[in-house]
């Protein structure tokens, strides 16, 4: 009950806003997620509306868009992050819901020039090169089986815990390739489900396995940092830990991701769609 009057309360308030503001409202996962995208929007004619909450921001985010949708609100549009719904039918459908082109906002920062830029920063190009592999198919290698666990955890309702566990202890910082049976044990022991059998969940994890799938659906973009961080400290570079923690990673991959880049994704044209459909509302900036 409480979430119901939380999603009422957030949908309220924007409608009370409507009074002082003819423009658009754009519904965002966090204040990350809107640090992002403000860079992109026009400031008079949109507001960045960060709405957070359980059990996760995007069900939020859905749930005060549908919201507003049925007392026929006019210009909002909501973006969140995929997830596995380009892998699957989605029940959450809306012409005022754009989702991000990969499993989520990291990943399409990790999918673009910004790495690049991040390891040129932060990476030893000696130790690139002794690495001997393409780095970011060696993280989209490493975050898989991660990502199909969680996909997997969703699917049987198992309700394991992926937040905080500690990746040194099933990836090799050398080479970043992943131990299956310690990344279960892992999450296994963070999760408390020590009744499930690692064996058996391996075996479920080679059977979700698919080479249709595309990584970059499968794999999260905060398990690609993670990743990327542990390859910094060692196999990729030699920065200090507090340099390339992972949340200062994920802003350093913010900061060097160019306009021109998200100019070249499926959700800058679907927002440009949206605004052709929608019209006077606008999202982006006027000299985009």
């Amino acid at each position: 009950m409480r979430d119901y009057l939380s999603v009422d309360r957030d949908a309220n308030a924007i409608r009370l806003r409507r009074s002082t503001f003819s423009g658009t409202f754009l519904l965002v996962e966090g204040s990350s997620d809107r640090i992002f995208y403000e860079r992109f929007v026009g400031q008079v004619t949109c507001v960045l509306i960060s709405i957070s909450g359980k059990p996760s921001s995007k069900l939020r985010v859905i749930a005060v868009l549908s919201t507003l949708e049925k007392s026929n609100f006019q210009g909002v549009l909501a973006v969140v992050d995929a997830d596995f719904d380009h892998l699957k039918v989605s029940s959450h459908r809306s012409p005022n819901l754009i989702r991000t082109d990969t499993h989520d906002l990291e990943t399409m920062l990790i999918n673009s020039s910004a790495l690049e830029k991040v390891l040129a920063e932060f990476g030893s190009e000696e130790k690139v090169v002794k690495f001997g592999r393409n780095i970011r198919t060696a993280l989209l290698e490493a975050g898989m089986p991660i990502g199909y666990l969680l996909w997997i955890s969703q699917l049987d309702e198992l309700n394991l815990t992926f937040d905080g566990i500690k990746f040194s202890k099933f990836i090799d910082d050398q080479t970043l390739q992943v131990d299956e049976l310690k990344l279960i044990q892992e999450v296994k022991n963070k999760s408390q489900a020590f009744a499930l059998k690692s064996e058996d969940l391996q075996q479920r994890l080679t059977n979700q396995k698919s080479d249709s799938h595309d990584p970059w659906q499968i794999c999260c973009g905060h398990d690609l940092v993670e990743i990327l961080s542990l390859g910094l400290h060692r196999a990729i570079g030699s920065a200090k830990t507090s340099d390339v923690e992972s949340h200062s990673l994920e802003r350093s991959l913010r900061l060097a991701y160019e306009e021109t880049y998200f100019c070249k994704t499926q959700m800058y044209l679907s927002i440009c769609s949206w605004e052709s459909k929608n019209q006077p509302f606008k999202v982006l900036r006027n000299d985009k």
